[in-house]
This record gives structure tokens, sequence and C-alpha cells, in this order.
């Protein structure tokens, strides 16, 4: 059994013998969604103060504004939040490459064929930590389906677990 599916297996049964909040709303409750990293050392709810129920949590490799997108139109336009955190954090994975570079990477692993795959694709990788944050807040702001809604970009420090709000 893989280490993901043994750590399920075994802890979802104590999580859910004490769980007791399964008649929170659809929308959460507090009309706010976080856009963060992927990375395992982030603990969204726990970094940010978000009780179960209170926001929407959109993850992705770099907290991308454009890969998250389709998940923030839902959040606002199907669930009604009103309000959106994007936060990046130090020490990212996506400043450590080009798009060249992560191609080159799939085309020595896995081969010319799923190089094809994603020959269009842009990894969204970025050099600058504050330059990204400031360019996804204005890139959002710059979209229509955004008008009214508040927008704030920030940086997590993986090393000290602090907040900064860039933006």
């Amino acid at each position: 059994m893989s280490q993901g599916t043994q750590n399920l297996v075994e802890g979802n049964p104590s999580y859910a013998a004490n769980f007791t909040q399964g008649d929170l709303a659809l929308p959460p409750a507090q009309k706010y969604v976080v856009l963060t990293c992927m990375d395992a050392r982030i603990d969204p709810t726990r970094a940010f103060n978000i009780p179960l129920g209170a926001a929407h949590v959109i993850r992705n490799a770099g907290a991308s504004a454009r890969d998250g997108f389709r998940s923030l139109v839902i959040s606002q336009q199907l669930l009604g939040t009103v309000e959106v955190l994007v936060v990046k954090h130090t020490g990212c994975g996506m400043l450590t490459f080009t798009n060249a570079a992560a191609k080159d990477v799939v085309k020595k692993n896995k081969g010319d064929e799923a190089l094809k795959e994603v020959e269009d694709l842009d990894f969204l990788p970025f050099p600058d930590l504050e330059d990204a944050v400031k360019e996804d807040v204005e890139w959002l702001k710059g979209k229509k389906l955004e008008e009214g809604v508040t927008i704030s970009g920030w940086v997590y420090e993986v090393e000290t677990g602090k907040a900064r709000k860039v933006v």
C-alpha cells in the first residue's frame, strides 16, 4: 500500500469518528477564497486561520491566478465569494526552472511522445516572487469577472510561518 493510501485508510476513521460539522453550508461562510501553492510545507487552514466552512482554498503549483481562474469563477459566481487572497511563498519550486527546462525534464523522463503532450503547455514559472504576486493580482483585477471583488497579494514565508502583504 502506498504511503498516501495508508495515511488515508489509517487516519480517516478516527477523523470521521469525531466529525461533527457535516451540516455546514456549501457556500463558504466568510465569503472569501485563498489561492495558494500546492507546496506540502503550507497548511493553509492553520497558517491563515481558516475555520472549516469559512473559505475556499484553491491550490496549484505556484499559486497561479491563471491556473486557478476556473475555480475562482466557480467560487465567486456560483458560491458567492467576494474576496481573493493570492498567497505565494518563499522557496517556491516555480522560481527554479523555465518552461524549456521543464519540457527537457519531461523528454528525459518520459520520451518524445510525452513531450508532445506538454509542448504547448505553459508551466507558469516565475523568476521573482514579489513581482509574480503583483502580476497575478493585476491580472485578476483586469478581468471583468473580478469587478467588485477585493483582491490582495501575499507572501508566506515557509521558514518562519509568517505572511506579509505585498499588494
